[in-house]
């Protein structure tokens, strides 16, 4: 599944930042149609089971981005982005059970790498004759699959290769950035005073710009993105980020030395619950963003949801800071924005907020929580 190509980091880098206003409104009919057709009516209070649904909606508010409503709105596409990334991890999870001298036989057995040579199938079926239709028609529609195409240099030019890559690439976005809302919602049940300044906040922002979601009225809701950021500093995708493994014994300046074959990495979750770093890190303050970047204007820069630095690395830092996460970031809030816009929530009677998850160095949200939904009448 590896590969040493820069394409797709380059090109979200360079095009996807450089378009994230131009590519929103593609990404705000999406999300309406996607709630339409993947989450339940809602007419009355609804049992709502929102981990997985969240995980449907980014499935197809991404293959938007990726390439438009022809993957967005094809079924098979978005369950094969969908189960390519949980078919590689529950893969990885059994072959590494074997001796590294059994995995070549042993991998023939695993079904969820079998199925992993279907979805490159599905991916080479339908994204070569999309490329081949491009490249005669001449059209240039704004998606990532169009600018790979363009940016791509030497072998990353083979259609196949890109194909691929769009795989590769859902395999980053899709689980990540659906654990977001799933999280938020879960601490909105368990903290509803959060709810009314989050509305009156989106409402003000969308007023001023026609009711859509422009990359000023985003500006305009630190609210918003303060409870994001506070969300992810007590619930971690990862506990542990920039995972590397040392393939010799490394000395360090002090004399100490890592042995070979050592997992190393950085502690993400412990940095965001130093209280050098945050005062009073166990107490849940959705704002606690917000008010820093009024106290001090300067570092507001660095008190963003998609900020990098040594005091928040929840998506890496520098040279290995996820190049997604501006993307990633809107999309989340344009997410958060619907479900506050046109629904009420609470968690079932008794039910408290579903404890998340802890795998190896991962941090996922409950898949069994529950929350009820009704749509709202009023808007916001």
């Amino acid at each position: 599944m590896g590969s040493r190509s820069t394409l797709h980091p380059r090109v979200v880098k360079a095009q996807v930042n450089q378009h994230l206003g131009d590519l929103m409104p593609a990404i705000e009919e999406e999300i309406l149609d996607s709630f339409a057709d993947v989450w339940p009516q809602c007419d009355d209070w609804t049992e709502v089971m929102v981990a997985d649904r969240f995980v449907q909606l980014v499935g197809r508010v991404s293959s938007r981005m990726f390439g438009g409503t022809a993957l967005s709105q094809h079924k098979e596409w978005v369950n094969a982005t969908i189960t390519f990334a949980t078919d590689g991890f529950i893969g990885a999870q059994k072959i590494k059970k074997f001796p590294h001298f059994l995995r070549p036989i042993a991998c023939k057995f695993i079904p969820e790498i079998s199925k992993i040579k279907n979805h490159y199938k599905l991916a080479h079926d339908l994204l070569i004759p999309m490329l081949k239709e491009r490249k005669r028609t001449g059209e240039t529609p704004m998606d990532l699959l169009q600018w790979m195409v363009e940016n791509a240099k030497g072998d990353e030019t083979d259609e196949q290769f890109i194909a691929d890559i769009q795989l590769k690439v859902s395999f980053a976005a899709i689980h990540t950035s659906a654990a977001a809302p799933t999280q938020l919602i879960y601490d909105l049940c368990a903290m509803p005073e959060i709810i009314a300044p989050l509305r009156e906040e989106l409402k003000e922002a969308l007023e001023k710009h026609d009711g859509h979601l422009t990359k000023q009225a985003f500006n305009q809701m630190p609210k918003m993105d303060s409870f994001l950021k506070e969300s992810q500093r007590f619930n971690p995708l990862l506990l542990i980020t920039m995972e590397r493994m040392v393939h010799e014994d490394y000395q360090m300046s002090d004399g100490f030395i890592i042995p070979a074959h050592t997992s190393i990495g950085v502690p993400t979750q412990a940095v965001s619950m130093d209280p050098k770093i945050y005062p009073d890190p166990d107490k849940y303050d959705a704002f606690r963003f917000a008010k820093l970047r009024e106290i001090d204007p300067e570092r507001a820069g660095k008190m963003q949801y998609a900020s990098s630095n040594p005091q928040s690395m929840s998506f890496g830092f520098g040279r290995h800071a996820c190049p997604g996460r501006f993307f990633a970031s809107n999309e989340i809030k344009a997410i958060m924005a619907h479900v506050l816009t046109h629904y009420d929530f609470k968690f079932p009677e008794g039910q408290e907020r579903p404890p998340s998850i802890g795998v190896e160095t991962q941090f996922l949200p409950n898949h069994e929580g529950r929350v009820l939904m009704k749509k709202r009448t009023q808007g916001l």
